[in-house]
């Protein structure tokens, strides 16, 4: 070999695949066994046979669940599984829901419960991994795993009962007062008419939809962006945490529900305007008494909302965004309706505005709401502005 030729270097090794840690597929599926009651031993096509529900409609369901699409040889669904259709199947046999809103629920149920796991697993997996008193033994770790899991599970099927109750009550309300209302006994609390049920007229198999009026609010954080380029990660969840819990401390409190946080916006709906217009207050001056929070502001409108899988529809939900985005900081606008659903109320003070062009509006008219003050009651500011 001259000098001019390079030599040759060895043949390297294949690099090895990570080693899977030892025991974490024997929890995995131990794990699996116990969410999914049972192994994963059948097909696409057998869960088709043994459910009864067309393949077409069982792939619609899975994806709409949220899960990716699988061979149709793949051995991955369980008895859960086909029990979970068959479930589905009787609901729509009752009239219940038809299968076009079968998917609608599925895709919503996927949605929030998969928001759900994640943080859950999440907690889990940071418990398995800390020095906090956690099983080291594979088998012992597995079976306390397994065990926490069931009370989270106990924990989300109270909390989910307590809610159907809750809602359930206001709905029986609705309904004497719609019944009260067909009667001429008294007048609609919203303006509405009364319900198909009250009425005595045929209801359709449930759809997941609800159009009547209602308050939306959004609340958001002035400044969130630029706070955000100088706090850490941790720094950042503790912001997030802390104004989350004071939302949703104060719209529950009064009577609202939130609908959703969107990072550093939160979004409620309430039966009426006085209810949500206490609950802007509330927040506002809250706030404004939170030396950790940046200020906030806030956008309500009153009209038609379309309640569809706890979400929220309409334009009164794109009127209360509009309003949010052109409110100064620590202020409450609400749009001409709202105002007139609080009109001749001795708590608020309501100040028209200028109209403003806002995205989807050329014309809209904000209206200043604050509350009332009271001869020798000090204003509602806060410290940090003095």
């Amino acid at each position: 070999m001259s000098a001019a030729e390079p030599a040759e270097e060895p043949a390297k090794e294949p690099a090895e695949e990570p080693a899977v840690p030892s025991g974490v597929d024997d929890l995995r599926r131990a794990i699996e066994e116990v969410l999914l009651g049972g192994g994963r031993i059948w097909t696409r096509g057998d869960v088709a046979e043994r459910s009864g529900v067309g393949s077409e409609r069982t792939v619609q369901i899975w994806r709409a669940l949220g899960f990716p699409m699988v061979d149709d040889d793949a051995r991955v669904f369980t008895d859960a599984d086909v029990d979970a259709l068959c479930a589905g199947e009787r609901l729509i046999e009752a009239g219940l829901i038809t299968e076009e809103s079968e998917t609608m629920m599925a895709r919503a149920l996927g949605h929030h419960l998969s928001r759900l796991a994640e943080w859950q697993v999440h907690t889990l997996w940071t418990w398995m991994n800390r020095d906090s008193g956690a099983p080291s033994g594979g088998e012992e770790l597995m079976d306390h795993a397994a065990a926490l899991l069931m009370e989270m599970e106990l924990l989300q099927r109270h909390v989910w009962r307590r809610h159907l109750a809750a809602y359930t009550g206001q709905v029986l309300g609705k309904a004497e007062e719609d019944v009260l209302v067909g009667r001429g006994e008294g007048p609609p609390a919203s303006g509405g008419e009364p319900t198909a049920a009250a009425a005595g007229r045929p209801v359709p198999p449930g759809d997941g939809a609800d159009v009547r009026d209602r308050a939306v609010g959004f609340t958001d954080m002035v400044g969130y962006t630029r706070m955000t380029r100088g706090l850490d990660s941790a720094e950042l969840a503790g912001v997030l945490d802390r104004f989350e819990s004071l939302t949703g401390d104060v719209v529950a409190e009064g009577r609202g529900r939130v609908v959703k946080t969107i990072g550093d916006e939160v979004l409620f709906v309430c039966e009426s305007a006085s209810a949500a217009a206490d609950i802007a207050l509330e927040l506002t001056a809250r706030v404004e008494a939170e030396q950790a929070l940046p200020q906030v502001r806030t956008g309500l409108a009153h009209g038609a909302v379309l309640g569809r899988f706890g979400d929220v529809y309409g334009a009164a939900v794109n009127v209360a965004a509009r309003l949010t985005a052109v409110a100064r900081p620590d202020t409450v606008l609400v749009n001409t309706a709202f105002a007139g659903e609080l009109a001749g109320m001795a708590a608020y003070e309501l100040k028209v505005l200028r109209p403003v062009s806002v995205r989807g509006y050329s014309r809209l008219r904000p209206v200043l709401l604050r509350p009332v003050r009271r001869v020798g009651r000090p204003p509602r500011r806060g410290g940090r502005n003095g």
